[in-house]
């Protein structure tokens, strides 16, 4: 007696020349509309379904293969008796193998403009359903969900049954698919009836590559971008040189990405071990580049620099210069192209870089659980500035002011930037108390400190550091306020006639 497989498949990829290895091995094939006519067309014999179940399709092709004939087919053992007696009973013919790909739902919520009415008529109902069916009842059912796998099914067949082991691979890799193709819906829906936290909360992703080792070489690791990456996500670069990017690359390249969306300006990033060393916005990116080089030219050995604007020759000239580990941008010129692979090791990747912070998550595991937030995508402009103090901040100052509230966002917590003429002097990032991480700042900065400003991510408990800041000459400060102690700092600044403006915002960054 022929094996029987049923064949029905949004991706038409490589299924004729499976469906024909199917053939040679002796099994007869069923199938439904649109793979039903390929396979005619290619003068492959096969069964409409709605001959076996004795039911027409109907609803646009959304009732077909939701038949008893078709899942009693599927979930009925083998090895039962009771089963076997009752497909006996009832002229079923059992199904052995299930060749099923689903509505392509996700590259319908790609399309430009797509209508809400297009977005659900590609929820697939009948093809999870038969998937999953095939899948619980791997045993005696083969299940292929996924084009890549039909070589090495058909090279199997060729010596006769596929192994259980390699069934239930089939089977794990089928519920992966279901669960990843729901959790890209039930993300839609979400996003729809505007629910941030539901009551059960999935998402997934898509393994983009094995690294060679996690944050250390005794920890091993992968990377996996969303279904759909935004505009901007490190997912969507192209490299263009360089090996392999590793963990550690991946974190730092990400988080240069997310400081470089505050800018719109040409600035130029410079990240160490995701904090930034040197931010500078200029006119051109030659400028901003070497602004941000000059904030740190130490801590920049060895790091990343993202930049949002095309690198000419000039600015790859300068970024040859030093070591870095990559340098990512819109577009490399050809001469700066050529002049940048001359550096074996540097990664150049070109991505089209997002242009303002982009809203969504933040996810951070813990054992057991995860803990999940909007993005910090908050901004603070002129108007929403409230000056504390007796003297008001010059349009200078201001400008710092806000440059470096945008940079200190990106710093982790306690955190002090200090800045001037549109770049940081001074990072203080990741202390246990502000003044600390004031002192790291200020002792970086050396000289450049005088007439900088300040910008601290949270408030000030007690006015040391606006002492701080006072001794090394600073002019201007932001801040959030709301410290119950706030009039210590003001009348500190008040003494040395520091501007002090309040953002009524925070920004810690742990």
């Amino acid at each position: 007696m022929k094996k029987r497989a049923l064949v029905s498949v949004s991706n038409k990829q490589g299924i004729t020349e499976f469906a024909k290895g199917l053939i040679e091995a002796d099994f007869e094939i069923i199938s439904t509309g649109g793979t039903l006519r390929v396979l005619q067309d290619a003068h492959i014999p096969a069964i409409a379904v709605d001959e076996i179940t004795g039911f027409p399709e109907i609803l646009d092709g959304r009732v077909k293969t939701l038949h008893p004939f078709i899942h009693s087919g599927l979930l009925a053992k083998r090895d039962n008796k009771e089963h076997q007696s009752q497909l006996a009973e009832n002229k079923i013919t059992p199904i052995d193998m299930v060749v099923v790909n689903l509505y392509p739902f996700k590259q319908t919520l790609q399309k430009p403009d797509v209508s809400k009415e297009d977005i659900i008529e590609n929820i697939d109902i009948g093809g999870p359903t038969m998937l999953r069916s095939a899948a619980k009842n791997y045993q005696d059912v083969a299940v292929i969900v996924d084009p890549a796998d039909y070589q090495h099914v058909l090279s199997s067949l060729q010596y006769g049954e596929l192994s259980i082991e390699q069934k239930q691979r089939l089977a794990a890799k089928v519920f992966r698919h279901t669960a990843d193709y729901d959790a890209l819906i039930a993300s839609y829906f979400a996003g729809q009836t505007g629910e941030d936290f539901p009551e059960t909360y999935t998402i997934t992703y898509e393994k983009t590559q094995s690294l060679r080792y996690g944050e250390n070489p005794h920890q091993s690791a992968a990377f996996y971008k969303r279904s759909i990456p935004e505009q901007g996500s490190l997912a969507l670069a192209e490299q263009l040189h360089g090996k392999e990017l590793s963990y550690n690359n991946i974190q730092d390249a990400n988080a240069a990405l997310e400081i470089l969306a505050e800018y719109q300006e040409p600035a130029a990033v410079a990240v160490k071990h995701m904090n930034p060393c040197g931010i500078g916005v200029a006119d051109s990116i030659e400028t901003a580049f070497q602004r941000a080089y000059d904030a740190d030219p130490i801590s920049i050995f060895g790091g990343i620099v993202a930049c949002n604007q095309v690198i000419d020759l000039p600015t790859a000239e300068s970024l040859s210069d030093i070591f870095l580990e990559i340098v990512i941008a819109p577009g490399f010129s050809d001469e700066a192209l050529e002049r940048l692979t001359v550096k074996k090791n540097i990664r150049l990747l070109k991505l089209d870089v997002a242009n303002e912070a982009k809203q969504g998550h933040t996810y951070t595991s813990v054992n057991g659980g995860m803990l999940i937030q909007t993005k910090d995508h908050g901004r603070i402009d002129i108007d929403d500035l409230t000056v504390a103090t007796t003297r008001k901040p010059t349009d200078q100052e201001l400008e710092d002011l806000l440059f470096a509230w945008k940079a200190v966002k990106h710093v982790k917590s306690n955190a002090i930037v200090l800045a001037k003429n549109k770049r940081t002097v001074g990072v203080g990032a990741g202390q246990m108390n502000r003044i600390g991480a004031a002192n790291i700042a200020i002792e970086q900065a050396a000289e450049q400190a005088n007439d900088a400003v300040l910008a601290s991510d949270a408030f000030f408990p007690m006015p040391d550091t606006v002492e701080a800041a006072a001794k090394a000459g600073i002019t201007a400060i932001i801040q959030p306020g709301g410290s119950k102690r706030d009039q210590d700092s003001i009348d500190v600044c008040n003494e040395y006639g520091i501007a002090m403006v309040y953002t009524g915002m925070r920004h810690f960054k742990h």
